[in-house]
């Protein structure tokens, strides 16, 4: 059957759209042309209003008008709006203003709404020297070169941290803490950690190529009551037993790769702690010349709490440090030949004593 046309609708009928448009006016009192024209000035305001609103929404709530990236070109934008989440991409720097000397750390900020709700994290190149800097991590996720495509670091829910390649030289990690209690994520932060020391790293000329987001990260370290006869989770480190004395804990990671850590702590002297510290990834630290004096076995002494070692042909460093708690390591020679004893089996070093 043949679709019947609408009369309006009629082909050759040139003058419908304008007669209906007429129509439509004189119903609503548009009679004349000089109210008609009023009318017509009317509706492009508006439209002009409600395109201009979209652009307003779209440069407060978002990035589209943004940079790409901040903090001198070693922050990307797309992924500080993953870190924390859609907004207007900004920066505040500090120092001579380039990450990439060392001598500089940048505010990368998210804004959203007419009122701010601004969010921040820091970012910063630093050099490194010794393990105190990670003594404390016991409790981070790790990601390994190996396993991650070259990206080598440590994050947990509110920072982290990630090397340079090796080809920048040791020693030096960029880091990236959330500010104002905001907590992304472990994998959020490693992958802005990683991305951020690949473009330090193309700044500095020692980049070959981008290094792919973390993507392994091991879990997160345990914390449990602490073992005297295995402490930290090590066969043949011990610690005496001190009757009448508080309830220790231990807090380890759960991989060793770029590092292994253990933090010796309790609830009734939140001061005091015990760190056994081990550096598996030669970027880790810059290079340290040994101390002219009698070590450990294949050890040297670097720093009065550190030694250094090869294992495998690669640098390796451990560090022990007892802030309180001296019961627990009554002889500080022995606790040593314990650690490097335990520690090495525990990362696949060959003997060090």
């Amino acid at each position: 059957m043949k679709k019947t046309q609408h009369a309006a609708d009629q082909p050759g009928d040139e003058n419908t759209v304008s007669e209906r448009l007429d129509a439509a006016l004189d119903r609503r009192g548009f009679t004349t042309r000089p109210l008609r024209v009023r009318a017509a000035v009317a509706v492009v305001a508006v439209t002009a209003v409600v395109a201009g609103a979209g652009v307003f929404l779209a440069d407060n709530l978002t990035n589209a008008f943004g940079p790409d990236s901040v903090c001198d070109g070693t922050v990307s934008a797309d992924l500080l709006n993953d870190v924390l989440g859609p907004g207007k991409v900004s920066d505040q720097a500090f120092g001579d203003g380039h990450l990439r000397s060392g001598s500089a750390f940048c505010m990368a900020k998210v804004s959203s709404g007419v009122f701010g709700n601004e969010r921040s994290v820091t970012v910063e190149l630093r050099k490194n020297s010794d393990l105190s800097v990670v003594a404390n991590d016991s409790e981070a996720r790790l990601f390994a070169a190996s396993a991650n495509g070259g990206a080598s670091g440590a994050a947990f829910d509110h920072r982290a941290w990630a090397l340079l390649p090796e080809a920048c030289g040791s020693g030096q990690r960029v880091t990236v803490r959330a500010d104002r209690g905001e907590r992304p994520g472990a994998e959020k932060l490693a992958a802005l950690a990683a991305s951020t020391a690949d473009r330090i790293a193309s700044q500095q000329g020692c980049g070959t190529s981008p290094t792919p987001a973390p993507h392994q990260l091991s879990d997160a370290g345990k914390d449990r009551d602490l073992d005297r006869s295995t402490v930290c989770g090590l066969p043949g480190l011990t610690m005496p037993t001190t009757p009448g004395g508080p309830a220790f804990r231990e807090t380890v990671t759960t991989a060793t790769d770029p590092l292994w850590a253990c933090l010796i702590h309790s609830d009734a002297n939140p001061r005091s702690s015990i760190t056994f510290t081990v550096g598996t990834e030669p970027r880790l630290l810059a290079a340290t010349t040994p101390k002219d004096e009698p070590g450990i076995g294949r050890a040297r002494w670097v720093k009065p709490d550190e030694m250094t070692t090869t294992c495998q042909g690669r640098p390796t460093y451990f560090r022990m440090e007892v802030n309180g708690f001296r019961d627990l390591v009554p002889d500080s020679d022995s606790a040593w030949k314990q650690f490097l004893t335990a520690g090495a089996k525990a990362i696949g070093c060959e003997p060090i004593l």
